[in-house]
């Protein structure tokens, strides 16, 4: 499982050539020129969108056509569905053939995807300089994925805050509350999950094994990152990572956390009762909610911060996603249409939130009626402002450009840790597989 949702019902797989039938782009194609056409001046005209699941992400944007519509009843949105993996892979056909006029005006990027696009094929791409977005009213952590040299390239969406949510029953059985959870270190997680699986039987975590979506969140709760300002690996000599890798192994070897060998199984630990608790983006919260017999028995707090590690915190992040405007879209209607909806709308979150989940980066959102209206589901927590309010807390830190690359290193070197292989020389293997990719 990757950093970001992972989408499996009913997707459709799109190849290019239909992405770019479909697409058929009533924009100007006017690149970065912010003049716009007479359309673009009115509001009117037609945008189009890629972007994936349509009870999501397809949903949101249907959303902000509507509400966009209210000021401008000619305005229209010609959406498309394309797969997480079919739009990277349509994006890295058009760079490289050059065939920029098949791009659409808008398109949405894994947030952990932005710096590798951005640096390899920045002709796919419009900044936001001239748009008119306010972005100090997104959490810095979040805006930095997608900025590369100073310059904002991507208006961001899909929340992607880490929580702890924990099953408030299965701790009282142990003598313990939420708030014995809260702001706490790894060590005394690992203390109190100890007791809680000696009194309970229960672990505290369940995950998937290979996966280092713990890890990545760990690192990121200290600001750190697998490589350094340059672009090059740390792999090795990384005292947040060391931390970190230390911490998963005495999760797994003391039974605080259970590994099981697929997403499908660690969904299945969370609602059929086997775990007492959750860490992972706040998109997992749709999956807590499968399980209706649990409602009132769930509550949501920060994470665990490493122990000894400098700039640690209690705040993390575990994907998300934004919204690129193309170097082939009509800027001006493109980069008015983001800005008054997504970056300026409460009414387009308070009506996304209810029907999708889908929770906002954008600040102010996080301050409305809808935001603090207390779950039931989570013991009457308001855990939706909660989360906004977790996201501005979470550092910022280097993805970097070979960001799958390396993480997907450290998965390998993790699983041969686990197995017994010296720490030093799995992540040694690691950093020369990341140099290997980077053509070092």
């Amino acid at each position: 499982m990757t950093t970001f949702r992972k989408f499996t019902a009913g997707a459709a797989v799109l190849t290019l050539a239909a992405a770019l039938s479909a697409c058929s782009s009533s924009s100007s194609g006017g690149g970065d020129d912010t003049s716009g056409s007479s359309s673009s001046a009115s509001g009117g005209g037609t945008l189009s969108v890629w972007c994936w699941d349509p009870n999501f992400n397809i949903y949101a944007m249907q959303a902000a056509e509507k509400i966009y519509q209210q000021d401008h009843p000619d305005f229209s949105l010609d959406i498309t569905e394309v797969s997480w993996d079919d739009l990277q892979t349509n994006l890295t056909t058009l760079a490289q053939s050059n065939q920029l006029d098949q791009l659409p005006d808008i398109f949405l990027m894994q947030n952990n995807a932005y710096q590798k696009n951005v640096v390899n094929y920045p002709d796919l791409f419009s900044d936001y300089t001239d748009s008119g977005v306010d972005f100090s009213q997104f959490p810095d952590s979040v805006v930095a994925y997608s900025t590369v040299d100073g310059v904002n390239y991507g208006l961001p969406f899909d929340n992607g805050t880490a929580i702890q949510a924990v099953r408030t029953d299965i701790l009282a059985d142990a003598g313990y509350t939420v708030d014995d959870f809260t702001d706490i270190t790894w060590d005394q997680f690992i203390t109190l999950g100890e007791d809680v699986l000696a009194k309970t039987g229960q672990p505290m975590l369940t995950g998937q094994a290979g996966s280092t979506d713990l890890i990545m969140m760990m690192l990121q709760s200290a600001g750190a990152s697998l490589f350094d300002d340059a672009g090059n690996p740390t792999i090795t000599d990384n005292d947040a990572l060391n931390a970190a890798i230390d911490v998963y192994t005495r999760l797994v070897k003391s039974g605080v956390l259970v590994e099981v060998n697929s997403w499908d199984e660690y969904i299945n630990t969370i609602v059929n009762s086997n775990t007492a608790g959750v860490i992972n983006g706040v998109w997992i919260s749709a999956s807590i909610q499968s399980a209706p017999d649990q409602s009132g028995l769930w509550a949501v707090t920060n994470l665990p911060k490493l122990d000894g590690v400098a700039g640690a915190t209690n705040y993390s992040a575990n994907g998300g996603s934004s919204w690129a405007i193309s170097s082939n879209a009509d800027y001006a209607l493109a980069a008015d249409f983001l800005n008054s909806t997504f970056a300026g709308s409460t009414e387009l979150y308070d009506t996304i939130l209810p029907a999708s989940g889908a929770l906002a980066n954008w600040i102010p959102a996080g301050q409305s009626a809808v935001y603090a209206e207390p779950q039931e589901f989570y013991g009457g927590q308001a855990i939706y402002a909660l989360v906004v309010d977790f996201a501005t807390k979470v550092p910022s830190n280097n993805t970097g450009v070979y960001y799958y690359e390396a993480r997907d290193a450290v998965g390998v070197a993790i699983t041969a840790i686990l197995n017994g292989t010296d720490p030093s020389a799995a992540l040694e293997e690691a950093q020369q597989t990341v140099e290997f990719a980077m053509g070092g």
